[in-house]
């Protein structure tokens, strides 16, 4: 046999027994993961220790506590403090529910008695105020108040009820608008928690008052709004605020941040999201809902026949909202609201 053809040979021999062996490597290495997978599905070491309250999320300053907010965890017995909320029969929830976050709290995060705030202590409602706003409160009815079904926590709308009499003949101009919008409610009458009877279940009272965070310039409206109507609520859908939001980051009249960083983008949508609007409100008047009200303020009549004739004097379409009335017979044409005079001649 040719010399060059032998090594030849022998060298795809030896090439061949080093795949063999890389091979036989990676298929005994591969068994690792699996033996680590069987190990990292062991059930957890069981806790000992008592169950205390932790935070079900993230609890900033001025959260009003619910019962969706709070659970019992197992906790080491080693790292129990003393003002933890231990699970036993002589911790009432009730007195949980309620109250307010006046030390943020994070997720996971065992709940101390110093970090709530109950309903009567002292500095709880300054609590639950966000920096820079205000408390106000309203009177409602059981009729405007949505018969009851409005809680601390929700969000509303207030609608303003006004009667505007205007200076003509006719009827006056009946109205309605939304003026405020995104209102977070903080107690209605003097409770801030829902009240539950012994099943569990959410009782429903009517109220007389609702108290609302609002910022100061909002505060003052609220005050002149009182003034001149009726103030009645509209209860607020939980998806409105994330609707409403993106649609000002459509139209531009919010600016998202430049950057990458998830956690301001977010910390700047929830802001804006819970803060109270005012502006751009939508109306109605009597005609949107009977064909037999106005839709406009009845207009002033102006006798010019009385008008000083004096040189200078300011002609009938600067007094806004006037309707002239010539002097001598007029004929009155009446188009729905609307009423012309038409003067037909003669002496005065």
């Amino acid at each position: 046999m040719d010399t060059r053809k032998v090594i030849l040979l022998v060298g795809a021999l030896i090439v061949a027994a080093i795949t063999a062996f890389f091979a036989r490597t990676l298929i005994m290495g591969s068994s690792t993961p699996q033996a680590n997978a069987s190990i990292a599905g062991a059930p957890a070491p069981v806790i000992d220790g008592p169950k205390v309250l932790v935070a079900t999320r993230a609890l900033p300053v001025g959260t009003i506590v619910d019962a969706t907010a709070l659970k019992f965890q197992p906790w080491p017995k080693e790292l129990v403090e003393g003002a933890y909320f231990q699970e036993g029969p002589e911790l009432d929830m009730k007195n949980i529910v309620g109250t307010v976050v006046r030390q943020a709290v994070t997720a996971g995060q065992p709940i101390t008695q110093g970090a709530l705030v109950k309903p009567g202590d002292r500095g709880f409602l300054a609590a639950a105020l966000g920096p820079g706003m205000r408390a106000v409160t309203v009177p409602v009815s059981a009729q405007s108040s949505v018969a009851g079904f409005v809680f601390p926590g929700d969000r509303i709308d207030f609608l303003l009820t006004q009667t505007v009499a205007g200076g003509g003949d006719g009827p006056p101009l009946k109205a309605s608008e939304t003026i405020m919008r995104n209102m977070r409610v903080l107690a209605t009458d003097q409770r801030t928690s829902q009240d539950k009877d012994e099943t569990g279940n959410t009782v429903v009272r009517t109220f007389s008052t609702v108290t609302v965070e609002a910022t100061p310039k909002i505060a003052e409206q609220i005050a002149v709004a009182q003034t001149l109507g009726s103030i009645s609520l509209s209860l607020r859908s939980i998806a409105d605020n994330q609707a409403e939001l993106e649609q000002a980051i459509a139209s531009g009249d919010v600016k998202v941040p430049e950057g990458s960083d998830p956690k301001a983008e977010k910390a700047m949508l929830l802001q804006l999201a819970s803060a109270p609007q005012t502006g751009n409100s939508t109306f109605a008047v009597g005609a949107d809902v009977s064909r037999f009200q106005r839709r406009s303020v009845p207009g002033k009549n102006v006798d010019m026949s009385a008008m000083p004739a004096a040189a200078g004097a300011a002609p009938a379409a600067s007094y806004p909202g006037a309707v002239v009335r010539a002097a001598g017979p007029v004929v009155r044409i009446a188009r729905g609201n609307n009423v012309t005079e038409v003067p037909v001649g003669g002496k005065n």
